[in-house]
């Protein structure tokens, strides 16, 4: 009888060789087509979502825990204390949809508070990365009484299938979470927040959490910290070029930089070229040249003032049901109703 029959028939679990799927033809090809585009633009640069394939969402969560990192934390804590108070006023019964599923725990806690009140409860997660939806549902399942969908699409596409299937009646609440609203230019986020809006009916809401400015160099620790694994996560867009796309970067060329350019309110990320070179990219169809500091824009992180999310919100056509605001480290929990 060989080990893994042995296993099987006492009821073991087995550790299987982990296997990292390929990604599919069509997202490889959507891929080449954004990087070839982006990287022809000037300043050049390429769209945040890439950043979070399944080691760079492994990294993500890895920066949520530095000290320097507080927007989780910040977070958290205010979904702890007010979970309850930013549930109460939508009505029976509810469909949760998390934009951007991450670890799960932070969804967890607004299904806690609903935890007495509604059962069971039906939950959305909505993510590009299947890692951050399979460890979401994990955290999730653990609670019992969830139903729980996962949608590995665009926040975009992802929201109309979860609104497609919501039931004929009852209230649906849209979490977007952890600044991500952050990385879109402010015209940008307007028209996202308008778009989730229109998924919307009257009595649904939105819960919106969104970083608030700080001082600089609160702000540069935050995205360029000392043990280097912001820059790793940075530098792991490239390794992801080289494993999908066949390109030929050398990632010791280049190096994260974090600069906070403050007539915009954002926090850039960037990928420094540390030397003239030239970057071939087979699935891309292109070759790229670098002059020595030229950079690659990887993401964009906006920072807010309450009144500016206030008003940012109305300007999607949101009423503003209430805000609560964590005054150590600047972050902020919206509440906004569809009307």
């Amino acid at each position: 009888m060989s080990g893994l029959e042995e296993h099987a028939r006492r009821g073991d679990p087995i550790a299987l060789p982990l296997r990292v799927a390929a990604p599919p033809a069509d997202a490889v090809r959507g891929f080449a087509e954004d990087v070839a585009r982006d990287l022809a633009l000037e300043p050049k640069q390429i769209q945040s979502k890439y950043l979070y394939d399944a080691l760079g969402s492994a990294l993500f969560e890895t920066i949520c825990r530095l000290p320097w990192y507080r927007i989780t934390r910040a977070e958290t804590r205010l979904l702890s204390r007010f979970a309850s108070d930013m549930v109460a006023p939508i009505a029976d019964p509810m469909t949760l949809v998390e934009l951007g599923s991450g670890s799960g725990e932070k969804l967890a806690l607004i299904v806690e508070a609903l935890r007495g009140r509604r059962r069971p409860i039906g939950v959305h997660l909505i993510d590009i990365s299947s890692a951050a939806l399979e460890q979401s549902e994990k955290t999730l399942g653990r609670l019992g009484y969830v139903s729980i969908v996962g949608h590995r699409a665009t926040y975009e596409e992802g929201l109309r299938r979860a609104a497609a299937q919501r039931a004929a009646t009852g209230s649906l609440l849209v979490l977007f979470l952890g600044s991500n609203i952050g990385n879109f230019d402010p015209p940008a986020a307007v028209e996202f927040l308008q778009g989730i809006r229109g998924a919307l009916r009257p009595g649904d809401a939105l819960l919106l959490g969104a970083d608030l400015v700080k001082p600089e160099g609160d702000l540069l620790l935050a995205y360029d910290d000392p043990l280097g694994v912001t820059a790793a996560f940075n530098k792991n867009l490239l390794l992801r070029l080289n494993t999908e796309l066949l390109a030929d970067f050398d990632l010791d060329a280049f190096a994260h930089a974090a600069v906070w350019m403050p007539e915009k309110f954002r926090v850039e990320m960037r990928l420094v070229s540390l030397r003239r070179q030239a970057v071939t990219i087979p699935r891309a169809d292109a070759v790229v040249s670098f002059d020595p500091s030229e950079f690659i824009w990887t993401e964009s992180s906006y920072k807010y003032t309450p009144e500016g999310l206030i008003a940012m919100a109305e300007a999607a056509q949101f009423r503003t049901v209430e805000q609560w605001i964590e005054p150590e480290a600047r972050f902020a929990v919206t509440l906004c109703a569809a009307e």
